[in-house]
């Protein structure tokens, strides 16, 4: 169910009647767990969220999460608990043990089967078909897995130990698992022993549904449990933890693998040509916004967020520690600085940069082509002759749908009123109304009461009748005619979860804007992540969104240095007012 990335949908702090109810419903589907665990489990006085997130198949899934931690999920109103309640409470389900060889495929999405169910001397615990179960490993009773049975331990029996025996949710290794703080599982010693011929009965087992292959000994077994822990904190750029999985991107890399790829390449990358030795000690957070960020490739944007590491301090701790790359130490308290880097190591002697893969020294403010530098289009309003107005319009030869400037239109009404001798004799601002001016320009009610019409009033009523349209005009360029009124650049903020607050803009692309390049350019102002996501109920229209109230940010990328009109954009009064925080 978590093999591949999902997608949140919102992140709330539970309510107190919300929490009592889930300590009752967590009592009822686990009676064994005691009052005083569940208090454990679920504190009275600590943070507790509720995530409602969409699965990679559209499931919806809904999330407890502790100290940043998922402790349980629900799936249509049933409970599920996470391995890392399970590291808490192994024995709160029913345990079927496997190989370490076998956890890989199954945090790939592969299904648990008999041949790889290792059978203890008590024998296989028992089970209902659609009960839940755990999943442990030879050598340690830590879960690292949960299914429910699609048999009974019965049918399993009788079957010879062979097909489907659990139908798995979750593991440790897979994307429910990374959205916590990622621990290993710890180490816990089995109850009940597994005797000495047990690897010789589940030598040519299978594990996963297209694997079979011999098991290997205790030794190596445990050997590969601990290969399997600490491979995820620090992932290979060319891993692919999803190959277990039936559907596959078509580079075979999830986007959280992607990103973490792309992590790594910026950080060699800025090691090998930004940073020198004359700049240690570096803040961290300036090598990261001065030096990772300015070499990310063109057309890429770097989001720390979306890799597997969540933050950079755990990302530079991977690098300390496993790649022997830096050394980072806490000079002042609460910030990091990268106080030496071995540029004789070979990752980074190796690394090289293709040519024109990366904007050398843009300025963050450029767009996304710095061979063209915006500039803000000229906006017009236009009419369009509509059917209505159409018989006033003939005698200029022009068609319904026709679109002409206000001065056109005043032209070829004046032309008209002439032709026709409507002026009136008597006073010349004046012009009397015939069937056809009737016809087109007065109300029903207006038919027997108004005869004559001042010029202005004409031509007024004339362009209130016609279909509104706008051009764009940019330079160099033909130019761009759309129905109705501009619509302006929409600045709102929103709240989402603990009162955090989020910007939204939308509408960029209507003035030339690429949103991806706004994106990554206020990302890299204000230091907060940011997203572009398709527009609910649009086709082709992003949204933006940077964490936090970053309107006077925006604000001054789009007046002051893009020169879009104030009339053009909405929401720039929602700035924070100066000297509200306290």
């Amino acid at each position: 169910m978590f093999a591949k990335p999902f997608r949140v949908k919102c992140n709330i702090a539970i309510k107190g009647s919300d929490r009592r109810k889930l300590k009752a419903d967590i009592s009822t589907a686990f009676p064994i767990l005691s009052a005083e665990q569940i208090s454990e489990l679920i504190p009275n006085k600590e943070e507790l969220n509720v995530v409602k997130i969409y699965t990679h198949k559209g499931d919806s899934v809904t999330l407890y999460v502790l100290h940043k931690n998922p402790i349980f999920f629900e799936v249509e109103r049933k409970l599920y608990p996470t391995v890392y309640t399970l590291w808490l409470f192994p024995d709160l389900l029913p345990v079927f043990t496997t190989w370490p060889a076998v956890l890989q495929k199954l945090a790939g999405g592969a299904d648990l089967m008999l041949p790889g169910v290792v059978v203890p001397p008590s024998g296989l615990p028992g089970v209902k078909q659609g009960d839940l179960c755990a999943i442990t490993v030879v050598r340690n009773r830590a879960p690292v897995g949960i299914g429910t049975a699609t048999m009974s331990t019965a049918e399993m029996l009788g079957a010879g130990m062979k097909g489907k025996g659990l139908s798995v949710f979750h593991t440790y290794m897979d994307q429910l698992w990374a959205f916590g703080d990622k621990s290993s599982p710890p180490t816990i010693a089995p109850s009940d022993p597994e005797p000495a011929d047990s690897e010789e009965h589940s030598e040519g087992s299978e594990g996963a549904e297209e694997e079979e292959e011999p098991s290997p000994s205790t030794n190596t077994a445990a050997g590969t449990l601990q290969d399997l822990q600490t491979t995820p904190h620090c992932p290979e750029p060319e891993e692919k933890a999803g190959e277990g999985s039936e559907e596959a991107e078509e580079d075979g890399r999830t986007p959280q693998e992607q990103m973490d790829e792309l992590l790594l390449q910026c950080f060699l990358h800025a090691l090998k040509i930004k940073v020198k030795k004359s700049d240690l000690p570096l803040l961290t957070s300036t090598f990261l916004r001065n030096h990772m960020f300015a070499c990310c490739p063109s057309g890429k944007q770097l989001d720390i967020k979306k890799s597997s590491y969540k933050k950079l301090s755990k990302f530079l701790q991977c690098m300390q520690q496993q790649r022997k790359l830096i050394q980072v130490k806490e000079l002042s308290k609460g910030v990091e600085s990268i106080v030496e880097v071995d540029w004789k190591h070979r990752e980074i002697r190796s690394f090289s940069v293709s040519e024109g893969s990366v904007l050398e020294e843009a300025p963050e403010e450029s767009c996304r082509d710095a061979e063209k530098p915006y500039h803000p289009p000229e906006i017009s309003t236009l009419y369009s002759v509509s059917t209505r107005l159409l018989p006033l319009f003939q005698d200029a030869q022009l068609k319904k749908g026709a679109v002409l400037t206000a001065a056109e239109v005043r032209t070829i009404i004046t032309n008209y009123v002439k032709s026709n001798e409507l002026v009136d004799e008597i006073n010349k601002n004046y012009v009397t109304i015939n069937p056809i001016l009737c016809d087109s320009l007065l109300d029903k009610q207006e038919y027997q009461e108004i005869e004559k019409l001042k010029w202005d009033d004409l031509f007024n009523r004339c362009l209130d009748r016609m279909q509104h349209c706008h051009q764009l005009l940019f330079p160099g360029q033909e130019p761009i005619i759309r129905k109705g009124h501009i619509e302006p650049i929409d600045i709102t903020i929103v709240s989402r979860g603990s009162n955090k607050k989020v910007t939204l803009i939308k509408n960029l692309e209507l003035y030339g804007l690429e949103p991806h390049s706004i994106a990554s350019i206020l990302q890299q102002r204000v230091q907060a992540s940011s997203a572009v996501n398709p527009l609910p109920g649009s086709k082709d229209k992003v949204l933006v969104q940077i964490q936090g109230n970053q309107v006077v940010h925006v604000g001054r990328l789009l007046v002051d240095e893009y020169k879009i009109p104030q009339k053009h954009i909405l929401g720039l009064d929602k700035a924070p007012k100066p000297g509200k925080k306290k």
